[in-house]
């Protein structure tokens, strides 16, 4: 099984700054694509960033010069710096990984997503 643990939430004032982490763990032969969502209240999820193990990044025209993502392919990790927070970024902020998993004699491509960790911005 591969596991994605999130950290770096919390409660920040309107021009502040957060970090999230996201680490995977498990049987893991290779990540693609690895990326951060967003779901608020009431809305659907919505990709904020990601970035493939080339170091593509993509990102939503909301977030574009305010947040950065990278990834340390060694260690499954990925990381979103974001700055210049916003009322509008409260959400709960989730990481994604298409993993790639050895299973019996073959290996299977999974899509897995992490727990969910709270970003409060306050004006």
């Amino acid at each position: 099984q591969v596991q994605l643990v999130e950290s770096g939430g919390g409660l920040v004032q309107a021009g502040g700054s957060l970090r999230l982490s996201c680490a995977a763990s498990g049987s893991i032969l290779s990540i693609n694509t690895m990326g951060w969502y967003r779901q608020a209240p009431g809305k659907q999820r919505e990709l904020v960033a990601n970035i493939i193990s080339g170091g593509s990044t993509n990102y939503a025209d909301s977030v574009k010069g305010r947040f950065t993502i990278s990834r340390d392919n060694a260690k499954n990790t990925v990381e979103l710096q974001m700055n210049s927070l916003k009322p509008e970024d409260t959400a709960v902020y989730y990481c994604n990984a298409d993993v790639t998993t050895p299973q019996f004699m073959s290996v299977i491509r999974r899509n897995v997503w992490g727990q969910g960790t709270q970003v409060t911005v306050s004006s």
